[in-house]
């Protein structure tokens, strides 16, 4: 080749991949090329991996009552529904998932209580590994990949998400979907010409759960204002994607419930309409801004603030999400922390900026970040609330074949305190305290669960009235609180402390710091002789 055509003279040729700048390339490695979402996907698998098996505390009865337990009936017969189930204001959608993965054991023949228990869990943590890496291209997208590594970093060590990102619960999934669907999404300055891919993501965490429409509400808005083709967007893609879901979901529920349920409807009618969910304890209306939100960020707080003082115009879309839920939350009187779970991924786009820009005190604050979301996650997975999920494992040993025939428990506790046959898969007698709320508008209704806690020595003896030895449950499970209200009826009926186990430091109410396991000696001693 002549000099002055091509390659100057006297300089080396470059290879293809490097004039393209190809994966091979040391600019492209360093700029994160292809391969860098898959070593990202690598480590958040690992370190997901890690989170599920570390995560050995309860949170809220939802994980077991409304995912596990309902895919346990669904997949082998027997299981206990809970009266939301009754009344059609649950998606079997999310549980059928669990109750394919049951089914899958069972035609294996490995279907034994920790595969139950584990396998749902880690479905759970790979899908938030992919989650993690979905946000880190959102995050490359409106800044660049600095700015993404940062967010990237803050999802990762976020205390919250360590606690939740594995457990069976919607609000996780509604997570997962509304962060693969933003990855979707056609932020400001993007050119989105198929909307489908975050549209369809959109309804399905809408059936999946229908308070996911709150947060996504506004954006939906933002996308439609900005769209020029406003008739195709309504008409050729919303219209479509919202008929099959909606569809889908019917026939589904259909299935599942034997008859023609709406259960966005029934979901909306209960809880915002009529309100009923703050039979289960209601809150202030700044519950959210003061606890809530500040919990779950925990040491990432100064951060989101920084972050949201030097949000960009690409940004504004995002806060605006993050104050609109939180805010419609707050009209609820009910109120959980796990309900603004979904907006927490949202929230680390604004702690990451905030890193970015942090250029003298980063290595303190990265300290920082690492050292207290690591505490707060280590405790919170592997201390508090543990007791319930142990003492199912100590019951568990009562499934032998023998045993089942003879043995019976009761747990005195807040009702759905512990799971139930998810974590014990065999056809044990157990009964717990049932607390429906009040759907006939009766004076003066009480619970099942209410009415032992008023008065539990006259509870027993009514429920018991010379009471046999074999007429008596063989096993009663409670919170140490209790023993001293119920230990005549202890006494008197032959029952022993046969267990003990640790549930938490920070004991309120009913709820006490150790968990309590009495046998019945005559049962004991009929096992004995067995």
């Amino acid at each position: 080749m002549e000099p002055g055509r091509g390659t100057p003279a006297g300089r080396p040729r470059k290879r293809k991949s490097e004039r393209r700048g190809g994966p091979e390339g040391p600019e492209r490695r360093a700029a994160g090329g292809p391969a860098a979402p898959r070593r990202l996907l690598a480590l958040s698998l690992a370190l997901r991996l890690v989170c599920c098996v570390s995560v050995r505390t309860s949170f809220v009865p939802d994980e077991y009552w409304q995912s596990l337990e309902v895919a346990h009936r669904a997949a082998f017969g027997y299981g206990s529904l809970t009266w939301e189930w009754a009344e059609g204001l649950r998606s079997p959608l999310y549980p059928l998932l669990f109750a394919g993965l049951y089914k899958v054991l069972q035609l294996l023949a490995k279907d034994e209580a920790p595969l139950l228990i584990w396998l749902p869990r880690v479905f759970q943590a790979v899908l938030a590994a992919f989650a993690d890496v979905k946000l880190y291209s959102l995050a490359k997208r409106l800044d660049n990949i600095e700015t993404a590594k940062w967010v990237y970093f803050c999802q990762l060590c976020s205390w919250f998400t360590w606690y939740c990102c594995t457990r069976t619960l919607t609000n996780t999934m509604e997570a997962v979907l509304t962060t693969f669907a933003l990855r979707c999404y056609p932020t400001e300055g993007t050119k989105m010409e198929n909307s489908r891919c975050y549209l369809a993501l959109v309804a399905l965490a809408c059936v999946i759960r229908p308070t996911a429409a709150i947060l996504w509400a506004p954006l939906l808005l933002w996308h439609f204002v900005k769209e020029s083709d406003k008739r195709h967007l309504l008409w050729g893609t919303c219209l479509p994607v919202g008929l099959i879901a909606l569809g889908g979901s019917l026939v589904v529920d259909r299935v599942f419930f034997g008859k023609w349920v709406v259960v966005p409807l029934n979901f909306l009618k209960f809880n915002v309409l009529h309100d009923l969910a703050a039979f289960y304890g209601s809150h202030s209306w700044h519950w959210y801004f003061t606890q809530g939100l500040p919990v779950i960020l925990g040491p990432h707080l100064p951060f989101f603030l920084h972050g949201c003082f030097h949000a960009s115009r690409k940004h504004r879309v995002f806060l605006v999400v993050v104050l609109w839920t939180v805010a419609a939350y707050s009209v609820l009187r009910h109120k959980e922390f796990r309900f603004i779970y979904p907006i927490l991924p949202i929230c680390m786009l604004f702690c990451g900026r905030s890193l970015a820009q942090l250029k003298r005190w980063r290595r303190a604050a990265v300290s920082f970040l690492l050292s207290s979301n690591l505490l707060l996650a280590l405790y919170t997975g592997l201390v508090h609330q543990r007791g319930t999920l142990d003492v199912m494992a100590y019951l568990r040993e009562l499934c032998s074949p023998l045993a089942q025939k003879q043995a019976s428990v009761l747990l005195l506790m807040p009702c759905h305190s512990t799971p139930f046959y998810s974590h014990i898969h065999c056809p044990l007698q157990l009964r717990f305290l049932q607390c429906p709320p009040d759907l006939m508008g009766r004076a003066n209704y009480l619970d099942e669960a209410e009415l032992f806690y008023s008065h539990p020595l006259q509870w027993l003896s009514g429920e018991f009235p010379n009471a046999t030895a074999t007429q008596l449950p063989s096993h009663l499970v409670f919170f140490n609180v209790l023993e001293q209200e119920i230990s005549p009826f202890l006494i008197s009926n032959s029952y022993v402390k046969a267990a003990t186990f640790f549930h938490t430091h920070m004991p309120q109410g009913r709820v006490g710091s150790h968990i309590y396991v009495f046998e019945n000696l005559f049962w004991r001693r009929l096992a004995k002789l067995v």
